[in-house]
């Protein structure tokens, strides 16, 4: 066997350490390793194709796994464990050949210095090739993948029925959302891509976005379609003074330069921040960029409206992004409402007297969303909630509460390949 699969599968067995034993996000472990870019791009996307799905299925895996493996890899044998769940991804998901799997696992063993696993290796995964099916039998893909905090919370907030429907479109690869900067149906032509009422043009996933047309003229951006909504409900914004709160990547912030705002972005990542005047650069925009935590930023300017997506779980994306659901618990959603707490008391102080606020997290959980909105709204007698109007959300008019704030979920849209969770509240101060 060349070095080429080995190569490929020893990337994947380290970012899946450094993830699911080592706390790391999937994206920020990727860009970490310094094998990954070495890779060439076929097998580069392999590797995000056999982690994405190893943590998509995680729960299936371990089910298959417990009755096949007595003792519990852990301690000096943790990445043994993880070698297992690579190659179990590989011949129950992927349809990996088994001598492929099988024989790329065991040797992963020996450069992990693992020898001794490799008699059980062979046994466990060629037992898995073998009897895959049955293995699996009729398990509940949805319960299983989905951690337990998770399915009751989202029971509790939304009923078994939809909290079964959401973890159902979790188990499908995202598609690809882009963002026109303009002219969008000749760009949905230019793409082969389906535009959607919101006006987000959808292409199926895989292949590389940096050499599709219009990349490098910045004619859009990746976004997906529910990320669009915050900035599209702060209405028309041309010629107003607009702060972008937590605007790094920039998609927001792009779409409100594209719309004719005055922008001034606000992140406290100074990375992430450089990426984004990249962004900026490529489509052309201009926008007063400050690397900051927008809890401390000071300045004597106020603003005619303000879009805070705020630091949240991201338990609405986890279509994207996997790891999020192995990675976060209860106490991470308790620290982050205080954040988001001091970040929406903030943003009222940089308000003008008749300015709108949109509060929005790509959060499936209610603490995140709208209790945050209740409180604030409870705290400053000033701000008054803005009703969403059918009219304003074509085609997802469903996401409408009946508060007037928006909650949309993975769920929706099925027939076109779902959207990320997100909630989105929209306040004036008085």
């Amino acid at each position: 066997m060349d070095a080429s699969p080995l190569a490929s599968r020893r990337v994947a067995l380290d970012v899946l350490v450094a993830c699911l034993d080592k706390g790391q996000p999937l994206d920020d472990a990727l860009a970490r390793h310094p094998g990954f870019s070495g890779l060439d791009p076929r097998d580069r996307a392999f590797v995000r194709l056999l982690l994405a799905t190893t943590l998509r299925r995680l729960g299936e895996i371990e089910e298959v796994l417990a009755g096949l493996v007595e003792r519990p890899l852990e301690g000096a044998n943790a990445a043994g464990r993880q070698i297992l769940r690579l190659g179990a991804a590989q011949l129950l998901f992927l349809g990996t050949p088994a001598h492929a799997a099988v024989d790329t696992s065991v040797r992963l063993t020996e450069l992990a210095r693992l020898a001794h696993l490799k008699g059980l290796t062979n046994a466990v995964l060629r037992r898995i090739a073998r009897d895959g099916g049955a293995l699996m039998g009729d398990r509940d893909p949805a319960r299983l993948n989905t951690p337990q905090w998770l399915w009751e919370s989202w029971s509790s907030a939304y009923g078994e029925a939809e909290t079964r429907a959401i973890a159902t479109a979790h188990l499908i690869e995202a598609p690809l959302d882009l963002t026109p900067r303009a002219d969008a149906d000749f760009w949905a032509g230019r793409l082969e891509a389906e535009k959607l009422p919101t006006g987000t043009l959808r292409r199926a996933g895989g292949g590389a976005i940096a050499e599709l047309p219009g990349f490098a003229e910045g004619a859009w951006w990746v976004q997906d379609a529910a990320a669009t909504l915050p900035a599209r409900l702060l209405g028309d914004v041309a010629g107003k003074n607009v702060a972008d709160l937590c605007a790094a990547p920039g998609g927001k912030t792009l779409q409100l330069c594209a719309a004719g705002a005055q922008v001034t972005a606000v992140d406290i990542s100074a990375r992430r921040m450089t990426r984004l005047g990249e962004n900026l650069a490529r489509a052309g925009f201009t926008a007063e960029l400050v690397t900051s935590d927008a809890t401390k930023w000071q300045t004597d300017r106020t603003f005619d409206a303000l879009l805070l997506d705020a630091p949240c779980s991201g338990t609405g994306t986890l279509r994207r992004h996997p790891d999020i659901a192995w990675l976060k618990g209860e106490d991470d959603v308790d620290r982050l409402t205080v954040t988001q707490d001091r970040l929406l008391v903030r943003a009222t102080e940089l308000l003008k007297p008749g300015g709108i606020l949109i509060y929005a997290v790509c959060s499936l959980q209610d603490d995140e969303g709208p209790a945050r909105l209740d409180a604030l709204l409870a705290r400053d007698k000033r701000l008054a909630r803005v009703p969403v109007q059918p009219a304003e959300l074509p085609g997802l008019e469903a996401a409408i509460t009946n508060d007037g704030d928006v909650r949309t979920l993975p769920s929706m849209w099925p027939e076109r390949g779902g959207l990320d969770g997100f909630f989105i509240g929209r306040v004036i101060r008085q």
